[in-house]
């Protein structure tokens, strides 16, 4: 048998006969540490486990130790070699933690409130309805398979991208008799039909018995943006269609400032409401590239204020979030930025892309009084703790307004095309 793995059998037995005398928790936060952490260059991270990391001293011979307040027990990790650190207990080594450190990054982040508009790729399908013909009322729609949610997206070979490109190709037909030649997008998947338009008795127009759509329009709140790229986040969940409930496949789409005109306070069983407009210059402040779980993103014109923490702030990991006070940006009233207090109730570190990682709660009672807690439109609004941003607000839970879920920042990031992971990463040295 090998010397290290007699070490770390005794470290073991050390660490059994330790809880044994009492040393229940610290014993239990060693257990707890992962086999791999990232952290940020010259930051501290504090860890649920109470593990410190400080990559500033990784020069330094004592790099991690694990805190026991009161007790006396100390467990101190040393540095083994470049990007790993080996744990040990009164000199014996007993865990080794694999350490990647990246660069420190830093965004701006929202809370303003904001006009969404998207532009769908190709015209949805958010309905049948029969039409009166001579032979009786029929959906040609219907006949042809053609289902709710449906994404229309050439006609004849043609790419439709707005209702109008449509009805062109609908009384054509039903002049022509000539079947339409339908591509339809479902599930990601492409299907191919035929559908012949019928003449509507009551108004002498040929019809398909459909209802479409082919732009959406709501608000919601800006997250962040990166000052150099100029790349932004913000919802910090998917936009989906109201009739259909299925995300919206976006073309294009633009981001507008909106006022916040009054809200309509949520109550048990019944979230609440942001009630805004469009600013009425109605300035485009950037595009919609995508509509991901994780919120709307694209790129700005410019940079954006909010007056509040308009300097470019360092962001958290999830697995740096804590339970515990923080605060949440978002406008309640006009187009005013205002800081509100929340508690992190509960936080899930991640090793991959997740929605719902955190629980928060309002506890802030000028937002409780004027909001009732979480309302839609809030969705989106930044929580900052510790002077970093770590994620955004994204539902209510229905039965408790004044709670609801967040997503970490980090996801966000990655989905508006920022890798922090692979910019300037290193292993600690």
């Amino acid at each position: 048998m090998g010397s290290d793995k007699i070490r770390k059998i005794i470290g073991c037995i050390l660490l059994v006969s330790l809880m044994s005398l009492g040393f229940v928790k610290p014993v239990k936060e060693y257990v707890l540490l992962p086999n791999s952490l990232t952290v940020f260059e010259n930051q501290q991270l504090s860890m649920q486990t109470s593990l410190q990391a400080d990559a500033a001293a990784a020069d330094s011979e004592q790099v991690f130790s694990i805190k026991t307040g009161s007790e006396s027990l100390q467990i101190e990790g040393r540095q083994s070699g470049v990007g790993e650190i080996v744990f040990d207990l009164a000199g014996i080594p007993i865990k080794k933690v694999d350490v990647k450190v990246l660069e420190d990054f830093r965004v701006i982040p929202g809370g303003q409130s904001i006009g969404v508009k998207l532009n769908s790729l190709g015209v949805l399908v958010v309905g049948h309805h029969q039409i009166k013909t001579s032979g009786g009322k029929k959906s040609p729609g219907e006949i042809a398979g053609v289902q709710v949610g449906d994404m229309i997206t050439k006609i004849n070979g043609t790419t439709v991208e707005s209702m109008s490109d449509v009805t062109p190709f609908i009384q054509d037909s039903g002049k022509t008799g000539k079947p339409l030649d339908l591509v339809i997008s479902r599930d990601n998947k492409e299907l191919k039909t035929k559908l012949v338009p019928v003449k509507d008795e009551n108004e002498g127009a040929y019809r398909i018995g459909l209802y479409i759509r082919d732009s959406a329009a709501g608000i919601g709140t800006m997250t962040f943006y990166d000052p150099k790229s100029k790349k932004y986040g913000a919802l910090g969940h998917v936009i989906s269609d109201m009739d259909t409930k299925k995300p919206i496949v976006v073309q294009d789409g633009q981001v507008v400032r909106s006022t916040v005109t009054s809200i309509e306070k949520g109550s048990n069983g019944n979230p609440g409401e942001k009630l805004a407009r469009f600013s009425s210059d109605r300035q485009i402040i950037g595009d919609i590239t995508r509509n991901s779980p994780f919120g709307i993103f694209g790129r700005l014109n410019g940079d954006m204020t909010n007056g509040l923490y308009d300097q470019p702030m360092p962001i958290a990991l999830s697995n740096e979030v804590k339970e515990g006070p923080a605060h949440i940006l978002t406008v309640v009233d006009g187009d005013r930025v205002e800081e509100f207090d929340v508690q992190v109730v509960s936080s899930t570190p991640q090793k991959f892309p997740a929605i719902k990682g955190m629980v928060i709660k309002i506890t802030d009672p000028k937002l409780l009084e004027k909001s009732g807690g979480i309302v839609q439109g809030m969705s989106g609004s930044p929580i900052i703790q510790n002077g970093k941003v770590i994620g955004a607000v994204t539902h209510v839970f229905v039965n408790d307004p004044t709670s609801g879920y967040g997503v970490h920042i980090e996801w966000m990031l990655s989905e508006a095309g920022i890798d922090i992971y692979t910019q300037g990463a290193k292993k600690a040295s």
